[in-house]
């Protein structure tokens, strides 16, 4: 059953499909090898993961069985390999959101889950903060010693809140996406929600060919202004157009781009109707500067 009726336009159907990842105690080395797999899937955002990369020390304990799958996580999120990815790069809020879905498989609640667990980092240190997770209840309720985390915040949990599966979407962008490589950069996704206590937006991954919100780039790379002037006999007014989900014509037809248009007046129909056919949606139409 899916976990919504527009599952597939919000990029949830993978998890619906899929169970979770469990080791066996009698488990093949396959079975190994997919907890392995599924642990830095999960664990790392995502992220690809080159081969002199993978920590494969503590690869050989947990086919030994001398480690957990829990502590096979733990280890991975203390690792210098996590800090590099996540942790030095990233704004200590940013940080918490990161730890929260790669270990609990959700998106923060509140404002107060937040800050306690800064309190925590900055008083007892990352590694503290890696082992309150792991060692909290919920992760044991959820997960236990043998299953891989994932992602639980897309569907109805018991004890869980409901605000969490609107929130997982401003920090879930897609099953091939990486939490390394999205639009809004290092920056927290959910800081200002949180201080609001307001709900958030469901907004489809951006690789969604049904569904796709405008975003602004992170780094500023949309003009501004408008530097030309129309052309004689045009007018002097030009617009400023802003499109989100256009798809370039090239297979395979799944990334898509941000984009402005700054135009005059006499052309703006025939660029709205260009817009249309490369699948774009407008986000704004405004008088350029």
């Amino acid at each position: 059953m899916a976990i919504t009726t527009a599952a597939s336009r919000l990029g949830t159907t993978s998890f619906d499909e899929t169970s979770p990842v469990e080791l066996r105690p009698d488990g093949s080395q396959d079975n190994t090898q997919a907890v392995i797999r599924a642990v830095y899937r999960q664990v790392l955002g995502n992220d690809y993961l080159m081969q002199s990369e993978r920590l494969t020390n503590l690869e050989s304990l947990l086919s030994n069985g001398q480690l957990s799958v829990r502590d096979f996580v733990r280890a991975v999120a203390k690792s210098e390999l996590y800090k590099k990815k996540f942790l030095y790069p990233h704004f200590q809020t940013r940080v918490i959101e990161l730890n929260i879905k790669h270990l609990l498989g959700r998106a923060p609640y509140d404002e107060s889950e937040v800050i306690e667990h800064l309190d925590r980092y900055q008083n007892e240190g990352f590694e503290a903060d890696i082992d309150s997770y792991i060692d909290s209840v919920e992760y044991e309720s959820s997960f236990g010693d043998s299953i891989v985390p994932y992602y639980l915040g897309f569907s109805t949990q018991t004890g869980q809140k409901t605000v969490g599966f609107a929130r997982m979407f401003r920090l879930y962008r897609g099953y091939a996406n990486s939490d390394r490589a999205q639009l809004e950069g290092s920056d927290s996704r959910l800081a200002a929600e949180l201080a609001k206590n307001s709900a958030s937006a469901v907004v489809a991954p951006s690789s969604n060919d049904s569904s796709f919100a405008y975003r602004p780039s992170d780094k500023g790379t949309m003009p501004n202004r408008a530097f030309g002037r129309p052309t004689t006999g045009t007018g002097d007014r030009l617009y400023r157009i802003e499109v989100s989900g256009i798809s370039l014509p090239r297979y395979p037809r799944v990334r898509r781009s941000s984009r402005e248009f700054i135009v005059p007046y006499n052309q703006l129909s025939s660029t709205l109707q260009q817009i249309n056919r490369l699948g774009g949606k407008v986000a704004s139409i405004t008088v350029a500067q």
